[in-house]
């Protein structure tokens, strides 16, 4: 997998991104921040949710997964650093992975929509009438339809973009196999889950926890694994 040297402050910022999705910025960040606040803290209407993002707006938008944007964006980092890493050797797969992963981590953010969500919620703070009051809390519950932590089904943006990014870290896996077989696997395992995910989850909705759990602990080994990788290509 080797590359001219012009490759190699790209493998290092893919790197350091990788560490950073592993230890920080995971996907799904609110859900280990129920874990602390008991899982009862998530709110069920939209004035819950503009209370919450006013009195504490780290934890209702760590909700609203808005740490995800910080992921992706790592992610793509990551991404763009395997896609140089297999170039020579596997060229088809790089770019069917880099068209996969960055399309899917665009759908990511037009579909993120917590900062409107917070937004909403200051103006409904300084509304001074009951109809101002009614038109923030319609507008909130719109938004809610895609972005509800509790909903049993995901967003359609949601779900095309998981089901992209978890299509783009299979094709890298596959292909750093040869070289890199722990790295491989793991990334195998935690694409695998999110795949088995997207294709069973309106088929068997008890298993979401299931596959959405495996996964962030798979993937959170990937990014270790795969920043050890990216680190070592930096040094050659």
């Amino acid at each position: 997998m080797s590359e001219p040297s012009t490759w190699k402050p790209l493998y290092r910022f893919g790197g350091i991104a990788a560490l950073i999705a592993a230890i920080l910025f995971r996907r799904n960040l609110g859900a280990e921040v129920s874990l602390f606040t008991g899982v009862q803290a998530v709110p069920h209407s939209v004035a819950e949710w503009y209370a919450l993002l006013q009195r504490n707006p780290f934890v209702g938008l760590a909700f609203l997964s808005v740490f995800d944007l910080v992921n992706y964006t790592l992610e793509g980092l990551i991404f763009l650093a395997l896609g140089a890493a297999i170039w020579q050797a596997h060229k088809s797969a790089a770019v069917m992975a880099l068209a996969s992963g960055l399309i899917g981590i665009a759908v990511s953010f037009s579909s993120n929509h917590s900062f409107s969500m917070f937004a909403l919620s200051q103006q409904f703070a300084t509304a001074t009438s009951a109809a101002q009051k009614s038109a923030f809390l319609a507008a909130g519950q719109a938004l809610l339809v895609t972005l509800d932590p509790l909903s049993t089904w995901p967003a359609t943006g949601i779900y095309v973009s998981l089901l992209l990014i978890a299509l783009a870290g299979w094709l890298f896996s596959i292909s750093l196999f040869p070289s890199n077989r722990a790295t491989a696997i793991l990334g195998l395992l935690a694409s695998g889950c999110d795949l088995a995910y997207c294709l069973t989850f309106a088929l068997a909705p008890s298993l979401q926890v299931v596959w959405l759990a495996s996964s962030g602990l798979f993937w959170m080994l990937w990014h270790l694994l795969v920043a050890r990788v990216l680190f070592k290509l930096s040094k050659e």
